[in-house]
């Protein structure tokens, strides 16, 4: 139900992600007589990162052991698995082949199986003839399968989420976007674009707006979300049966993106991507985007320029493959060699927040912060779409 005159709350939730949207959910069952408000500032869910990502159910393949990302994507890739079959949300669990294409990433291939082993995975390696017979239009010198990552339909499970929010009394606020937050002895006083709203406690989990939130409280100053966009293609229709994995290359672990992968999508579909450029709106999706303020908010940041002396070559890299077709493709090509040019759609593009330090060092595991009336997630990077349910629990267990 929408939030009607009533303007006070014992809790709002801001953000109609995947993360909002589960955390509200879980809060409202665990305190089933508190009132909670999810406000989010368009006019349905999942519109940012949690409706423009692979859609992938990810298994914890590259999070180093011990670490939140670790954690939590184990337990939300079996919770998210649980969820879709509860609920009736479109998903599938196809694997993932990780392909190594030369003598280096077999190097860090070795490295990285080690690793799904220590997060609790039982990942399978396979030959160069035996990744032939299971994917006949892979190739490479080598790889490995991981049965337990599949596909979803995320914004679907964002309305799902939603719908059972609301029928156990959560209220929703949409179009309704924050400008101010003052933390009182109080409370919390939001101003908004349609008002007031006053809670006992806040809990912001706001994605590509995390750190503009967070500044709003007077938190956070130490960290700035820089936006990075993904491009993607489609595959024309014939080719929808070219793969039946995930396929993926090797990553550089040096860099926080994953490469350029072939992801089979839960309308049937086979997408290619994403590359990774710095984005100059932060929200910005369309062919050419830009903002005088988001820009301004790099260019005068510090850690920008320090993080971008660190990957100025990679940097250049991408801008080529992105300006360049036939570089793009060539990322494709070194493990499914038989995509063509003529066989790309363009596709939407998504924005990821990168979150980066000061000092130019890139946050790569999950981030929070607290005050005595809120609590801030500042730095929610991949797998959160997969971690959403666990993530959700462990911000309750934090005020419950």
């Amino acid at each position: 139900m929408n939030a009607g005159a009533n303007r006070t709350f014992d809790t709002i939730v801001i953000g109609g992600g995947i993360v909002g949207l589960s955390t509200a959910w879980q809060l409202k069952q665990r305190q089933p007589h508190r009132s909670i408000l999810l406000i989010e500032k368009e006019n349905t869910f999942a519109l940012h990162q949690s409706g423009r990502n692979s859609g992938v159910i990810h298994a914890g393949v590259y999070y180093a052991p011990g670490s939140l990302k670790a954690e939590f994507c184990r337990q939300g890739s079996r919770q998210t698995y649980e969820f879709c079959r509860q609920h009736g949300v479109r998903h599938e669990q196809c694997g993932k082949l990780l392909v190594a294409t030369n003598e280096d990433e077999l190097g860090r291939m070795e490295a990285l199986f080690k690793r799904c082993s220590q997060n609790g995975l039982q990942p399978r390696a396979l030959s160069a003839n035996e990744l032939a017979r299971i994917e006949p239009n892979v190739s490479g010198r080598a790889a490995f399968l991981v049965e337990e990552s599949g596909i979803v339909d995320y914004p679907g499970m964002c309305r799902q989420m939603g719908r059972l929010f609301c029928a156990i009394g959560g209220q929703l606020a949409l179009d309704t976007e924050v400008r101010d937050i003052e933390e009182l002895p109080s409370g919390i006083a939001l101003t908004t674009n349609r008002g007031k709203y006053h809670a006992d406690f806040l809990i912001a989990c706001t994605g590509l707006m995390a750190d503009r939130i967070a500044h709003m409280q007077g938190i956070g100053t130490e960290f700035r979300v820089i936006p990075f966009r993904g491009e993607y293609f489609r595959l024309r229709s014939g080719l929808n049966d070219i793969v039946r994995h995930l396929i993926y290359p090797i990553p550089d672990p040096s860099l926080p993106f994953l490469g350029v992968h072939l992801t089979r999508m839960i309308d049937g579909s086979v997408t290619i991507g994403p590359n990774a450029l710095l984005g100059w709106k932060r929200e910005g999706y369309g062919r050419l985007n830009f903002s005088v303020a988001d820009t301004a908010a790099i260019l005068t940041y510090p850690g920008f320029w320090k993080l971008s002396r660190r990957h100025f070559a990679s940097a250049i890299r991408e801008i080529r493959n992105a300006s360049w077709r036939p570089a793009f493709l060539r990322q494709i090509q070194r493990y499914c060699p038989s995509v063509r040019a003529g066989d790309l759609r363009r596709w939407p593009t998504g924005v990821r927040a990168l979150t980066v330090s000061a000092d130019g060092q890139m946050i790569d595991d999950f981030m929070f912060a607290r005050t005595d009336r809120s609590l801030h997630v500042c730095n929610a990077p991949s797998p959160a779409a997969t971690s959403a349910l666990p993530i959700g629990r462990y911000i309750c267990d934090q005020l419950c």
